[in-house]
């Protein structure tokens, strides 16, 4: 069958070389299209047999599996871009993904941590200690960057502007953006940079920002169990992880009265819908405190 045979693994290079989708996108798109490849091979149906009612009851029972809105969405986004580039080599004679609607997202607040308790975690790193300066630099930089973990993993000393107080991040499809770190996290870095990482370094070290007591880049897992120790060691009972001050920092900027639009920027959303979904968490919590304040609450 000529899905299985070489389109896919076309469409894939196709992605990779000239698009420079990230290799966690390349990943997750092709998981979407060996499912759709299974699903045909169980129907046995050949490509030409696939229109829009057949890739519809693919998405069908996707989510009967119990994929959740938001994947299936973009599942539904996986499907256009293939049969669309399809469609464009003349392979197939239309687009039957064009036609197909993506499923409304579920309702989903994020998690935020309140001011005071990031401010507690933050300010219970002992910076006196062996790491010190380091965790408190990678808190700082979270809360007050918004950073993903991908982002703050990957940053390069080139990338610390330092008469300008701003970071160049690469983020999501390799776009890069500018992002303000402001005071507090600045000094974080900069003491950091001047009084730790030197000590970190090793032959091998190249220009990671954030080192591992071997000199090499500190891997995501690893930065997750830092952010998870540093806010036990502060008391903290929820569940910390870097995402969750990716969100308290946008929320916190929201409830603040930055614009919508600053916020999109600083986070690196492509969509302005994404950013969004802040606004709804700041609008539940207005009308908590109207519930708890107002007489007629």
């Amino acid at each position: 069958m000529i899905l299985v045979e070489g389109e896919i693994d076309g469409f894939m290079l196709f992605v990779a070389t000239e698009k420079g989708l990230s290799d966690a996108y390349q990943l997750s798109l092709r998981q979407t299209l060996d499912a759709l490849v299974a699903w045909v091979e169980r129907r046995k149906l050949l490509l030409r047999d696939l229109g829009t009612e057949e890739l519809a009851d693919f998405l069908g029972d996707r989510k009967a599996a119990g994929l959740a809105s938001s994947s299936l969405r973009i599942s539904t986004v996986h499907l256009k871009v293939f049969f669309r580039w399809l469609a464009a080599k003349g392979v197939i004679e239309m687009d039957p993904a064009e036609p197909l609607l993506a499923p409304k997202p579920d309702e989903y607040l994020p998690e935020t941590l309140n001011q005071q308790l990031v401010e507690r975690m933050i300010e219970g790193v002992d910076t006196t200690v062996p790491l010190g300066r380091r965790d408190r630099a990678i808190l700082e930089l979270f809360y007050a960057s918004g950073l993903r973990l991908s982002e703050l993993c990957g940053l390069s000393l080139t990338d610390f502007l330092e008469d300008e107080s701003f970071l160049r991040v690469t983020g999501k499809g390799r776009k890069t953006r500018m992002v303000p770190i402001g005071g507090k996290a600045r000094v974080a870095l900069e003491n950091y940079l001047r009084n730790e990482r030197p000590n970190l370094v090793k032959k091998r070290t190249s220009m990671e920002v954030f080192l591992s007591v071997r000199g090499g880049r500190l891997s995501p897992d690893r930065v997750r169990q830092i952010v998870k120790q540093r806010a036990a060691q502060a008391g903290i009972e929820e569940k910390v992880y870097p995402h969750l001050l990716r969100h308290s920092f946008a929320t916190h900027l929201l409830e603040g009265g930055a614009d919508l639009r600053v916020i999109q920027e600083m986070l690196g959303h492509a969509d302005i819908s994404t950013t969004q979904i802040y606004t709804h968490v700041d609008g539940k919590r207005l009308k908590s405190l109207h519930k708890k304040f107002h007489p007629r609450g």
